[in-house]
């Protein structure tokens, strides 16, 4: 990652509370407004804006689950001025509004992420395999990860189509996300795995992926393979309200391609 990009990410996340501007933003990695915008949205895949907007509803998700703050009090902590405001944005970006993800996340958790509502009639399909990142893929274990089809390059607002996959350690696993409406998609993956070393089950890796430009068209299938890795800090947070992700005990289906679409036990996930 360039080092200007580093030090840009390493200020949104210290000041996110703040009333920040792109100008001080830029400032942070010593370039010029103009070209520090071109190279962060080179560098992360979103504007500077966007990645400041996604780090601070990820600290509010945080507050919520692990403070009595209320919801105003989490808005001004996060760097909102408007609880109108942070309440759309928050609702729009997890799927839940504040109030309801700290309840949710007490009462029972999340299931999982329900496709955007007006679903047009042309639809096709996306499919293909999810490989694990070397290191996690000797047969130590297994993951189990959502994948959606998303209109953005952050995980957030309703995607077009989700599924869970478990990925047994060793091989990929295949996966196929219907009835996918004609348009380019964002394909994400966000996982949980087992880790590596003598006592694998004691260490659980988090995992991302992404497909970008997956063009769909009514009727057909399109292929889309995602490889998995380790989280950088170039990467958004993930936003949306997800599903518990443990890994569950090795599952497959015929010809050794895993089973897909089997629902994990629905708790809170905050990404």
């Amino acid at each position: 990652m360039d080092n200007a990009v580093e030090k840009a990410i390493e200020c949104i996340w210290e000041r996110y509370s703040e009333p920040l501007s792109l100008t001080e933003i830029a400032r942070s990695a010593l370039l010029s407004r103009f070209y520090f915008a071109h190279v962060f949205r080179d560098a992360t895949g979103v504007t500077p804006g966007r990645f400041l907007a996604a780090i601070r509803i990820h600290q509010a998700k945080l507050l919520l689950l692990n403070t009595p703050m209320s919801v105003n009090d989490v808005s001004s902590a996060v760097g909102y001025s408007s609880l109108g405001s942070f309440t759309n944005y928050f609702t729009a970006s997890v799927g839940v509004s504040p109030a309801r993800f700290r309840r949710l996340s007490r009462t029972g958790g999340f299931g999982l992420p329900s496709p955007q509502p007006d679903r047009p009639a042309a639809t096709g399909a996306v499919a293909g395999t999810i490989s694990l990142p070397d290191g996690l893929s000797e047969g130590h274990g297994n993951a189990r990860v959502y994948l959606g089809a998303f209109p953005t390059p952050i995980v957030q607002r309703s995607p077009a189509a989700g599924v869970i996959v478990d990925v047994p350690g060793g091989r990929p696993a295949c996966y196929r996300l219907p009835d996918v409406p004609e348009g380019t998609w964002f394909v994400h993956a966000v996982g949980v795995a087992d880790g590596v070393g003598p006592e694998p089950s004691s260490t659980r890796s988090s995992l991302v992926g992404r497909k970008d430009s997956v063009t769909v068209t009514a009727g057909s299938v399109t292929s889309a393979a995602v490889r998995l890795r380790r989280p950088q800090p170039a990467d958004p947070p993930i936003l949306l309200a997800l599903p518990d992700l443990e890994p569950p005990p090795a599952l497959t289906g015929a010809a050794g391609c895993p089973v897909i679409g089997s629902s994990p036990a629905p708790r809170a996930h905050c990404g």
